[in-house]
């Protein structure tokens, strides 16, 4: 059973904040908003046009081999890869840009992954724009989650239900910190928050 994922904070406008990591006042995030709209303002089909830009346009740092390592959603966007955490904090800003609730939860695999929720029509639905290679099945559904990874609890993996309206420091600082190079999230991924 999937745990009710939970904010950590009662104010939306928490989830709504710009800082270092989640830039979405940058020039380049508001251009590409520009370019994803949808016909009408309908924020479902806004939300669903910015998962799919990241799930299908920005590559998943480990299905590419890539030696970058991005975490500020702007890099991510500019470099177009970054790993599940990097790939959640370009949604945040896309979404947060719109007007649009966007969190942080996270899955406890065979290593820490990175995920987002947002806030439509007076709930939080968890999306998981990972991309779509080695396996991994995420789709935009605010009806059920179709997450990119099913959870094992037979393996000790954990579903962890917070949504937490600023990326978890252990994994900005793993980011900020890991020298780029080939296979650089092979060792010392974030294993918990």
């Amino acid at each position: 059973m999937r745990p009710v994922p939970s904010p950590t904070s009662d104010r939306l406008s928490d989830y709504l904040a710009a800082d270092a990591v989640v830039d979405h006042q940058h020039p380049s995030i508001r251009a590409l908003l520009g370019t994803l709209r949808p016909t009408g303002d309908d924020p479902v089909e806004r939300a669903k046009a910015a998962f799919l830009f990241v799930r299908d346009e920005v590559e998943h740092v480990i299905d590419a081999r890539d030696p970058r390592v991005t975490w500020r959603a702007s890099d991510v966007l500019r470099e177009r890869v970054g790993i599940c955490y990097a790939k959640a904090h370009l949604l945040a800003a896309l979404l947060r840009a719109q007007g649009i609730p966007a969190g942080f939860c996270y899955q406890e695999l065979s290593a820490l992954h990175g995920l987002n929720a947002v806030y439509l029509h007076g709930r939080w639905a968890r999306l998981d724009a990972r991309g779509n290679r080695t396996g991994a099945g995420g789709e935009f559904s605010l009806a059920g989650e179709e997450l990119a990874w099913p959870v094992d609890t037979a393996h000790g993996e954990r579903d962890l239900p917070e949504i937490h309206p600023a990326p978890a420091p252990v994994v900005v600082d793993f980011l900020m910190t890991t020298e780029p190079g080939p296979g650089w999230y092979e060792n010392g991924l974030p294993r918990t928050l």
